[in-house]
């Protein structure tokens, strides 16, 4: 039998789905940025990624259409107001792709983990390699214009060693020891990630036209500069930088280039993409410290997700994934 004949399971649908509204929405934000560049070398790999998801977009649409399901609402030119001053500096809109680029490969990677149409394995395929192929760019151009943050340096230990104590997990009030270097892996990514909510919050507050979104926004501001502190106090406990912030990257602009739609639901998407990055930290610490700091970050992650839950539905503006058939109330119809 043809592969390409045999139906999308649910979780491919589901893939489908989330990579088509992460797509658009990440779409108006370059198209926006890209307007606003003046660095002809950022601007250049700006109009890549924007064509790059055009051609994945009309991909994901054949598929989606192809099984019988509506194409998505997502995102698209309604949610950009064209001309409007620029909200963001060169060097931040660059920062931005790199994140997003990192947010697109590990979707990616999900996507083509639980896909078993070929056309489909292939299709996530192509789409790892254009987000490998981005943030090589990405990371050589900030290397380059001397804005790419790397993580702390270590100095190599003589010989291997074995844990000898149970002290190893200590790690309240300067006891016991100090960071391992797989414990800095989640501390650095999701300070970068919190970095990046704490700017997009004050920029979008600025210019978004309803007072309960910008409510939302300025909670949002708190808790991730809230977040930052924590971690940032870990390491510099152990003396090791963190990264620099970047709301002064932000202007003074009062003019939204974006719905606020858009906006609240960017703040969404990056506060449940940090639950699972958060969830990966908790995972690999090993100091009591680092536990309790990761709980205290996922529950309150966790109240600001059902805010923003609470928001986007009363302003119908959350769209709803393809559901499961309801077997009880096909049957009601049949009385």
């Amino acid at each position: 039998m043809d592969e390409t004949k045999k139906k999308l399971t649910s979780s491919e649908i589901g893939t489908l789905w989330g990579e088509y509204i992460f797509g658009t929405m990440t779409d108006v934000v370059n198209k926006y940025m890209v307007t606003i560049i003046e660095d002809e070398e950022i601007k250049i790999l700006f109009e890549e990624a924007i064509k790059t998801f055009e051609k994945q977009k009309q991909q994901i649409t054949t598929f989606i259409e192809n099984e019988g399901f509506p194409t998505p609402i997502g995102f698209n030119e309604s949610d950009l107001f064209k001309g409007k001053p620029r909200l963001f500096s060169d060097i931040f809109c660059l920062n931005y792709l790199h994140i997003m680029t990192l947010h697109g490969l590990l979707g990616h990677s999900t996507s083509l983990g639980v896909s078993v149409r070929k056309d489909l394995r292939f299709f996530y395929d192509t789409c790892d390699n254009d987000a490998k192929k981005m943030y090589h760019q990405t990371i050589e151009l900030l290397l380059e214009k001397g804005n790419f943050q790397r993580d702390p340096l270590f100095y190599p230990a003589n010989n291997p060693q074995y844990v000898s104590s149970k002290n190893f997990k200590d790690g309240f009030f300067g006891k016991g020891r100090t960071l391992a270097a797989t414990e800095i892996i989640s501390i650095s990514f999701n300070l970068k990630k919190s970095i990046m909510a704490k700017t997009l919050s004050i920029a979008f507050s600025q210019v978004t036209q309803s007072k309960e979104v910008r409510k939302f926004l300025t909670d949002v501001e708190k808790t991730s500069d809230g977040q930052i502190k924590t971690f940032a106090k870990i390491m510099q406990t152990d003396n090791l930088p963190v990264p620099k912030s970047w709301e002064t990257e932000v202007t003074t602009s009062t003019e939204s280039p974006f719905s606020d739609k858009l906006m609240l639901y960017h703040m969404g998407f990056l506060f449940q993409a940090a639950q699972n990055y958060h969830g990966a930290g908790l995972a690999s610490a090993m100091r009591t410290d680092l536990v309790a700091a990761y709980e205290g970050t996922i529950l309150n992650n966790l109240r600001v997700t059902k805010n923003w839950f609470d928001l986007m539905v009363q302003n119908k503006w959350l769209e709803q994934p393809p559901l499961a058939p309801n077997r009880k109330e096909i049957a009601k119809e049949r009385k």
